[in-house]
């Protein structure tokens, strides 16, 4: 499988994941002309995309949602309270490629599974793609990192995980109250540590390839998200390289391409 972190922070979101056969979008969340441009700045075009899929309503997940689908004739994969949530926001797409599910499914010879988040959305999901053999998966969006959570991407062979924010500098960031307590919030967004300590717990199922994404540009830094991480895990015991490959998502650019 591939793997390419096309944008990931506050800003807007978009993965691209896939095997030989089959071409996948989790999120659209900038630009049409955004996600065109980086999906052919490796080299993939978007023509032969087989499919969005969408974590949840929010705008920086879905902005393109609507105009990809229709200039490329894409099916559109969203649960329930998701599509209902964000229908009115994305204009109109073709019925054919209205896809609501319900359980895990499959697009090409790609698996895809889901499992609940804690945010403050209608239904917030992560995904977990399989080709039969390696497996990737996306968490971000996460107020507390959950036990369905780790259950769901545990034997993933690559994880992205959220590491938005340094807690230090939502407190005294420039944040109005209720958006700081929003942030902090079980419903919120995960932080340095507590993506760490996900990370380490995560690890114990054998090395993996984790790329921290969903960086706030307002509330972290990404050296200091890294180091944050990074630390937590030599604590733990793991050796960077030969017990982990950590790496970051740029939220400004294609990133982190990886093969599993």
């Amino acid at each position: 499988m591939i793997f390419c972190s096309l944008y990931s922070g506050s800003s807007g979101n978009s993965i691209f994941t896939g095997s030989e056969r089959t071409r996948i979008l989790i999120d659209a969340g900038l630009t049409g002309k955004s996600i065109i441009s980086a999906l052919e700045n490796i080299g993939e075009n978007p023509s032969e995309l087989n499919g969005i899929l969408v974590t949840h309503e929010h705008i920086d997940h879905t902005k393109a949602i609507g105009i990809l689908s229709r200039r490329f004739n894409l099916p559109v994969y969203a649960n329930a309270k998701t599509w209902q949530a964000m229908q009115a926001n994305i204009g109109k797409i073709s019925e054919s490629n209205i896809m609501v599910f319900d359980r895990p499914f499959t697009i090409g010879d790609l698996e895809v599974s889901t499992f609940r988040v804690p945010h403050d959305a209608a239904a917030c999901v992560g995904y977990t793609i399989s080709d039969g053999k390696k497996s990737v998966s996306v968490a971000t969006d996460m107020g507390v990192f959950t036990e369905e959570i780790r259950l769901g991407i545990k034997d993933s062979d690559l994880i992205l995980l959220e590491s938005n924010h340094d807690i230090e500098m939502v407190k005294f960031g420039p944040y109005p109250y209720p958006l700081k307590r929003r942030i902090l919030g079980e419903l919120g967004h995960l932080s340095n540590v507590d993506s760490g300590l996900a990370a380490l717990e995560l690890l114990r199922n054998g090395k993996k390839k984790i790329v921290l994404g969903h960086l706030s540009g307002t509330n972290n830094v990404p050296e200091l998200a890294y180091k944050t991480v990074e630390n937590i895990l030599i604590e733990g015991g793991l050796k960077m390289g030969a017990d982990v490959d950590l790496s970051l998502a740029s939220r400004i650019r294609p990133s982190s391409y990886s093969e599993v």
